[in-house]
């Protein structure tokens, strides 16, 4: 099976196996929310349950 490069292109695996992902609500519309909330969302977050199964499949390619 192919890697799906729409998945390869938002998604990355660390070197254990994690998916990670970039947070939602950053696009735009950024100056409603609180200094502290931008900061947090500018970090990437891992993803857990069975979409991250099925992402993961996806970029092993």
């Amino acid at each position: 099976m192919k890697t799906k490069k729409a998945v390869s292109k938002r998604f990355k695996l660390t070197k254990n196996g994690k998916v990670i992902r970039r947070n939602q609500l950053t696009g735009h519309f950024m100056c409603g929310k609180s200094s502290k909330r931008r900061r947090n969302l500018r970090r990437a977050s891992v993803m857990t349950g069975g979409s991250a199964k099925n992402i993961a499949k996806l970029l092993q390619g």
